[in-house]
């Protein structure tokens, strides 16, 4: 028979679909997230990582320091009321999910959250997001709570703090991760790897029952 740490070694590792920032891309979040987050994390996540389905129609914040190409997902005015090819964006997702899934959860970093006509997310890891300030699109993505279990990090220097404060009203049940960084992948403080590797535990646990 074997030991009890071989049946840990044989579980299937939680599956994440990856959603990149704003006028970045899936190997630049990878190489983001690689860097910085411990292989105690990442080790136990299974990450897959893709590209927006638009190349960026603009200066890129990330010119300089990561190499293009660089992509986004929607487009939107300076005061994020007002989207185009949101619809296609979401398309987009569900085909990615289809194709390389099935998943476990979403990760996205700057990401806002309205992702509802996709049935089997079971959990979200959600990196300096924000809640839709669109009245109408905010309308359909929260009409009901985000209920599945969802972690949440947020920079006290984040300009988006604000609105994922916002979006933590949706969720009933957040597990929040404070940095004092700005719009960014964080690294873990003590805590935050504490509450990191417990979420990953509970999602692990529940997906090899």
């Amino acid at each position: 028979m074997g030991s009890e740490g071989d049946c840990k070694t044989n579980q299937r590792k939680p599956r994440f679909l990856c959603l990149h920032g704003f006028r970045t891309s899936g190997a630049i979040l990878k190489k983001q997230i690689f860097d910085k987050w411990p292989t105690q994390v990442v080790d136990k996540l299974d990450l897959v990582f893709v590209d927006a389905p638009f190349p960026s129609q603009g200066k890129s914040e990330v010119e300089g320091i990561f190499d293009p190409p660089y992509y986004e997902w929607f487009q939107f005015n300076k005061e994020f009321t007002e989207y185009e090819n949101f619809d296609k964006c979401l398309e987009y997702i569900e085909e990615c999910m289809i194709k390389h899934g099935p998943f476990d959860g979403l990760l996205g970093f700057s990401q806002e959250v309205g992702l509802t006509k996709v049935p089997k997310i079971k959990n979200l890891i959600i990196i300096g997001g924000a809640k839709f300030q669109n009245k109408s699109v905010a309308e359909k993505a929260y009409s009901s709570a985000i209920t599945c279990p969802s972690l949440h990090f947020l920079g006290e220097k984040d300009y988006l703090k604000k609105y994922g404060i916002e979006l933590l009203e949706s969720c009933v049940d957040p597990v929040v991760i404070h940095h004092p960084r700005g719009h960014t992948i964080p690294r873990f403080d003590e805590k935050g790897l504490e509450s990191m590797l417990s979420f990953i535990e509970k999602v692990q646990a529940e997906i090899n029952k």
